[in-house]
């Protein structure tokens, strides 16, 4: 998928997300909000400038935020989760976010109420696609706006004997034989058995 697709996943499927900053004492701060557009450059929401979420946006521009789509349960949907900076736009495309979502016009009916609201634009970071639905798991790592791509999960080193004790507690199935076996990275689901398991310590954590 390319980054856009990850983006429209977010901004037409998901929508509704958490969202998490970090206060004035150093604590976590999370609220729901909705990701409003997308385009090359990033996703774009917005707050009102009277707002602690607002203040905390200005202060440490950097947020975390994490979605999933709607299903009957967990295996049928698809999350999204996404790391990065975020740049205060001002009213820039504060019009097509109420053309596009036309549900803000009854929260802010009037013009001289709009005047409450900022836009914001993530134009940089790294995420991650989990999609429970598939079998075996599929999970996808990307990152944009320039943000070198940052590894995560497990990789088996040339030190594998090729035992195969790995086989026996990997839940995806995503190991291959060989000298040294080899992680599916888009199957793994990060659990950590490998590692607890490998009795020449092979498996290495990464990130």
């Amino acid at each position: 998928m390319k980054n856009t697709d990850y983006f429209k996943l977010l901004t037409t499927e998901i929508h509704s997300v958490v969202i998490a900053t970090v206060d004035k004492n150093g604590l976590p701060s999370s609220r729901v909000i909705d990701i409003m557009l997308y385009d090359e450059k990033g996703i774009y929401f917005l707050t009102a400038k009277g707002k602690f979420f607002y203040d905390q946006l200005i202060s440490k521009p950097y947020v975390s935020l994490c979605g999933i789509t709607s299903g009957k349960n967990s295996m049928k949907r698809k999350s999204l989760c996404i790391t990065g900076a975020v740049k205060n736009i001002g009213i820039n495309k504060l019009d097509k976010i109420f053309e596009v979502n036309p549900y803000m016009k009854e929260i802010y009916p009037t013009p001289e109420s709009l005047t409450a609201l900022e836009v914001f634009c993530m134009y940089k970071g790294q995420g991650f696609y989990f999609d429970l639905s598939k079998k075996p798991i599929i999970r996808e790592d990307f990152s944009f706006g320039g943000i070198n791509l940052k590894k995560y999960g497990y990789q088996i080193s040339d030190n594998c004997n090729s035992c195969g004790l790995c086989l026996t507690k990997c839940p995806q199935d995503c190991i291959e034989t060989g000298k040294p076996f080899k992680i599916i990275q888009k199957n793994c689901l990060h659990c950590g058995n490998c590692m607890e398991i490998c009795p020449v310590n092979a498996v290495l954590k990464l990130g």
